[in-house]
C-alpha cells in the first residue's frame, strides 16, 4: 500500500503523522527555550552561540525549511481532523465527549491556530527580522574579535516593549496549554498510552508544560524588570573608545584582522 496514503489520507495515519510532526516540533521549543535561557549568562554566550547557528549557512534553512514544512503539515492535519470528526460525530456521542474533554482539548484546534499565527510574526521579528527598524537589530563584537548579531541586546530590547512582552506572554502561555493535552495526545495515537501509567503521564505532561512557560517567562520578565540589561555600549547611545580596556581592545583586534586580510588579498 502506499505509505502516502496510509500517512495522509487514512484516519489513523492522519494521527500518528500529527503525533511525530508535533513530537519533532515540541523537541524543536525545547531546545529554543535552551538556547535562549543563555540570556542570563554574558552576552557573548548567546551571541556566539547565534552567530554559530547562522555559521551554518544554507544548513540551517535546510532546517528551517523542515520545521516550518513539518509546521506546515501539523496544522492541516488537524484541520483535517477536525472536519472529519465533525462529519462522523454523532449528536448524542459529541455531548458525551463534550462532557469528559477536559477545556484544553476542547480548544486545541483555536490554540493552535493562534499558536501558528503567533510564530509566523516570532520569525519575521527575531529570524528574518523586518517588523523593526535597523536600531533593534544591532551588532557588537565578541571578545575574540569576531563581529556578531547582539542577540542579547536584540531580545532585550524586544521584550522592553510592554505590548510585544504580553503578546509574547500571552501566547507561550496559550502554547503551554495547548501541549497539555497535545503531549497526551501524541502518546495515545502512537500507542504507548495505558492505564498504568495514563495517571502519571498526564500529570507529568502538566508539570513540563508549566516549566516551559515559566522558562520563557523568566526572560520576559528579566528584561522588562532589568534584571537582565543591555551592556553593549553603542545601544545605550554610548561611542566605543579606542581606550576602553573591552570594547577598545576588541575593536583594535578586529581592526587589524580586517587589516591583515585586506594585505593578503592585494599580495
Amino acid at each position: 500500500m502506499n505509505i502516502i496514503h496510509v500517512l495522509f489520507r487514512s484516519s489513523i495515519g492522519k494521527k500518528v503523522t500529527m503525533a511525530v510532526s508535533g513530537f519533532i516540533l515540541f523537541g524543536f521549543v525545547i531546545g529554543h527555550l535552551s538556547g535562549n535561557l543563555q540570556i542570563f549568562a554574558h552576552p557573548d554566550k548567546i551571541n556566539a552561540y547565534a552567530h554559530f547557528l547562522e555559521s551554518l549557512g544554507p544548513a540551517l534553512w535546510v532546517i528551517r525549511l523542515f520545521l516550518l514544512i513539518t509546521l506546515v503539515v501539523h496544522v492541516w492535519l488537524a484541520a483535517q481532523l477536525t472536519i472529519e470528526n465533525k462529519r462522523a460525530r454523532q449528536k448524542n456521542y459529541e455531548k458525551q465527549v463534550t462532557l469528559r474533554a477536559t477545556m484544553a482539548s476542547r480548544y486545541m484546534r483555536v490554540s493552535g491556530v493562534i499558536v501558528f499565527v503567533f510564530i509566523i510574526y516570532h520569525l519575521l521579528h527575531f529570524t528574518v527580522r523586518v517588523t523593526h527598524g535597523a536600531e533593534a537589530y544591532p551588532t557588537t563584537i565578541l571578545a575574540d574579535g569576531t563581529p556578531v548579531r547582539d542577540v542579547h541586546s536584540m531580545m532585550v530590547l524586544g521584550f522592553q516593549n510592554p505590548v510585544i512582552a504580553i503578546v509574547y506572554l500571552l501566547s507561550v502561555g496559550l502554547l503551554s496549554w495547548h501541549l497539555t493535552h497535545g503531549l497526551v495526545s501524541m502518546f495515545q495515537s502512537l500507542g504507548l498510552k495505558t492505564r498504568t501509567w495514563s495517571r502519571f503521564l498526564e500529570r507529568a505532561t502538566i508539570a513540563v508544560c508549566v516549566l516551559y512557560f515559566l522558562g520563557n517567562a523568566l526572560i520576559v520578565v528579566a528584561a522588562m524588570s532589568g534584571k537582565v540589561r543591555i551592556q553593549n555600549p553603542s545601544v545605550l547611545g554610548f561611542a566605543c573608545r579606542t581606550d576602553c580596556e573591552v570594547c577598545g581592545a576588541r575593536t583594535a583586534d578586529a581592526t587589524a584582522e580586517t587589516l591583515d586580510g585586506s594585505k593578503e588579498s592585494q599580495s
